[in-house]
């Protein structure tokens, strides 16, 4: 047996394998809350955006709510009102008018006869246009009384058309999701496919008592 060696290694006890995981539970319980940096707003707090000029159809509640559903790069963005019908007047050519010079992103919001709040999100500049543009960012939306908000399904891309007669957005069979005439006073909304909407105002067939264009750049 000469020359054999012999090594011994010693075993933790069961005390010591029980301290060993309970100070391994603290530590996990004391690094957590780094994973979640205090200074990171909160998904339902983001940063309210900040108006030129205040709005004679939203309030303060009703804009913080669509805030919500901007884009991400627009989120934050200064809303610049490019045109309001109790300073432009009615008219859609008028709108035109002062959306010349704007690409960005435009937030459409009407009050109609009813005191009904709803209108659009269009991903570009109101504009005329020989056939319908725009992105799947563009959605429709309704204060009834709580805000609902209709996004791009994927079923076709009729975003936004606007002619001299009248501006439409959403379409499926020959109705629109929303569309407005040529005078900016009457309008309509109808379930299309573009959005899966539901009629936006109390109505099919509405009269536009204020009507305000916001663009977010």
């Amino acid at each position: 047996m000469k020359g054999l060696r012999w090594r011994y290694t010693r075993l933790p006890s069961r005390v010591e394998d029980a301290l060993s995981v309970e100070e391994g539970e603290e530590e996990e319980e004391e690094t957590a809350p780094a994973l979640a940096p205090v200074s990171a707003p909160a998904p339902e707090d983001p940063v309210e955006p900040q108006l030129a000029e205040a709005s004679q159809v939203l309030g303060a509640s009703e804009i913080r709510q669509l805030s919500l559903h901007l884009p991400a790069r627009v989120m934050g963005h200064p809303w610049s009102l490019a045109f309001c019908t109790s300073r432009d007047g009615f008219s859609l050519q008028s709108l035109y008018r002062q959306m010349e010079g704007h690409s960005g992103p435009v937030l459409l919001v009407l009050r109609d006869q009813d005191g009904q709040m709803f209108g659009a999100f269009s991903s570009s500049a109101i504009r005329l246009s020989k056939g319908f543009y725009g992105t799947g960012e563009t959605f429709l939306f309704s204060f009834s009384p709580q805000l609902k908000v209709f996004k791009w399904t994927g079923s076709n891309s009729f975003f936004v058309k606007g002619d001299l007669d009248s501006l439409m957005m959403g379409s499926s069979s020959g109705q629109f999701g929303l569309w407005l005439d040529g005078d900016l006073y009457r309008g309509g909304s109808h379930p299309c496919a573009t959005f899966n909407n539901e009629v936006l105002a109390r109505q099919e067939q509405f009269c536009i008592k204020e009507l305000e264009a916001w663009v977010l750049s």
